[in-house]
């Protein structure tokens, strides 16, 4: 008693002959079914390249198309050549034209031989099925699927509304409960030939027609009725990925092949001439028997998913680039945003930098140009200054900063002068640390040369601009760290918010400040925002700040001497 081997071929043709005939020279029979489509030049070629091996026979063709019954009519004839053909065939394996045998075949059928009136199928209730991808489960057998999901999708989805809507249900002939599993199995004869010679066959096969994916559950549903001993797994190595696409397996997969102990492993890349040497030409000999249990690789696969579905935080990469919020992360490290802080204090960025020991910008969105820290034109990873090629898309400008300059903080000056169009992106970004001084851009309107009627009209823009980024900061979608000051509340009192915000971008220094960057004169700055009023403009964002005397910062007040007795 031996195994035969079913396969289903459609492309690679010159491969799928590799593999049968090494089954078939091994004295183990090959049935092979060319898909109808393949051109007469292609089936005549695979024909001629087995006809010196009496083992291997060629069944009917039939136009085979993904989740249709042309599969399922494929397979059943294919088997019952190979049942009427080989008598002494005992186990029937399905296989691709892309499979490739990863261990000696001898050891399979030894291993069959100890298991001889098991069914190898993947065979689970649709209950049970965590796998399915397309959103059909058990509808897949109750509804109609008379059209092609792949040549006809909007006509496929409107029929599959159209039931729902109608409440169309199909009955389940009886003493059928509905299963699911891998197409891939490994069948007994005394099973594979119930099936095939079922009295209902006919009703079976009228039924399973309009099923979606039915070789997903033809002989999953039906080898419940017959078999007597079910192991509901496949010998065949096959990977999903999430959008339910099988994996690939390439050269450099060979040891990972290995290590899955497995008989037959698909989708096998045509061109990987490592792994088909190496599993085709040697006897395997050295590698130790095993029990097949490609769950040593999942951990692998499953990293491997997550790799390309999340990425890496901060990175964009090809698989979810075109999807909002399929980010693993907006950026990749904490950064800091400053609002109006350059505005009050003179050479603050030299003071942050020396204090904080973090890499501190201008302006990165300002209308004219990128100012890059030293008055740089080109930055890490060959970002220009250039304001075009930043405005081009500002939001990879910005995380291709954050990126190539992973492991220095980044500080950069923000305010309502510059392009507001990331305004958002930082806003819901976990990393971005935003500290605002609101009403600050009028201090250097303060200190221009303008004419009065132009700094009016200048400072009613500024101020609408930024009153609309306040409301963005406060939005409760809001998810970076966010501080806001008024400008007469900072300019009383700075030493505590600046100590808060570099004991955040530096928390290991734990040390005081013992003194601030030197403060721009603000002298007759109440007066001017009064000549505002007076103007016709109502500046409400600097808070309530004194007509007369300048605020007095906490640090520089004195109190008066007084005696100790």
């Amino acid at each position: 008693m031996t195994v035969g081997f079913v396969m289903l071929c459609h492309t690679a043709l010159d491969r799928a002959a590799e593999v049968a005939r090494y089954w078939a020279e091994r004295g183990y029979p090959v049935v092979i079914h060319v898909d109808k489509r393949v051109s007469r030049q292609g089936y005549g070629k695979i024909t001629r390249l087995l006809a010196d091996l009496d083992d291997v026979r060629f069944s009917p063709r039939y136009r085979c198309e993904w989740g249709t019954w042309s599969l399922v009519a494929a397979t059943q004839a294919a088997a019952e050549l190979m049942l009427g053909e080989f008598p002494g065939v005992r186990h029937v394996f399905l296989a691709s034209g892309s499979c490739l045998p990863l261990r000696p075949v001898e050891e399979l059928q030894a291993y069959l031989d100890s298991r001889p009136r098991t069914d190898f199928i993947e065979s689970v209730t649709t209950e049970d099925v965590g796998w399915t991808v397309g959103g059909i489960n058990l509808e897949r057998f109750t509804l109609r699927f008379p059209f092609s999901w792949k040549r006809h999708r909007e006509l496929f989805d409107w029929y599959v509304n159209f039931q729902r809507r109608i409440g169309f249900r199909r009955r389940i002939p009886a003493g059928l409960v509905p299963h699911l599993g891998s197409q891939w199995w490994c069948l007994t004869r005394q099973t594979l030939s119930a099936i095939l010679q079922d009295p209902a066959r006919q009703e079976h096969d009228r039924y399973f027609k309009r099923v979606w994916i039915p070789d997903e559950s033809y002989f999953q549903t039906l080898v419940r009725k017959y078999s007597t001993n079910i192991e509901s797994r496949s010998l065949t190595l096959s990977k999903f990925d999430f959008q339910g696409k099988p994996h690939i397996f390439y050269d450099d997969h060979l040891q990972l092949l290995r290590r899955s102990d497995c008989f037959v492993a698909r989708k096998i890349w045509p061109r990987a001439d490592k792994l088909y040497q190496a599993f085709l030409a040697g006897d395997g000999g050295d590698q130790p028997a095993a029990e097949p249990n490609p769950g040593k690789i999942d951990r692998l696969f499953a990293k491997a998913v997550e790799r390309r579905t999340r990425g890496r935080p901060g990175l964009y990469m090809q698989s979810r680039f075109p999807n909002e919020n399929w980010e693993n992360g907006r950026t990749c490290a904490p950064y800091s945003v400053f609002e109006g802080f350059a505005e009050i204090f003179e050479d603050f960025e030299t003071w942050l930098s020396k204090t904080s020991g973090s890499r501190v910008h201008g302006h990165l969105f300002a209308p004219d140009r990128v100012e890059f820290a030293g008055g740089e034109t080109v930055y890490n990873g060959a970002l220009s200054d250039s304001a075009a090629l930043r405005d081009y898309n500002p939001r990879a400008f910005l995380t291709n900063l954050i990126w190539n300059t992973r492991g220095e903080r980044q500080c950069f000056q923000f305010g309502p002068g510059d392009s507001q169009e990331e305004a958002w992106f930082m806003a819901l970004d976990p990393n971005a640390q935003i500290s605002v001084i609101t009403g600050a851009w009028a201090v250097p309107l303060f200190h221009s040369n303008a004419d009065f009627a132009t700094i009016r009209k200048q400072a009613a823009k500024l101020q609408k601009i930024e009153s609309a980024h306040l409301d963005v900061l406060r939005s409760p979608h809001v998810k970076a760290r966010i501080r806001v000051w008024s400008l007469a509340e900072f300019v009383e009192s700075p030493m505590e918010p600046l100590q808060a915000i570099i004991d955040e971008i530096n928390p290991r220094a734990l040390r005081r400040l013992t003194e601030v960057p030197r403060m721009v004169d603000l002298t007759g700055f109440g007066q001017f925002l009064q000549n505002l009023r007076n103007q016709g403009m109502q500046p409400v964002l600097m808070g309530d700040f004194p007509v007369g005397e300048v605020p007095v910062p906490a640090h520089e007040r004195r109190s008066k001497p007084y005696l100790v007795k």
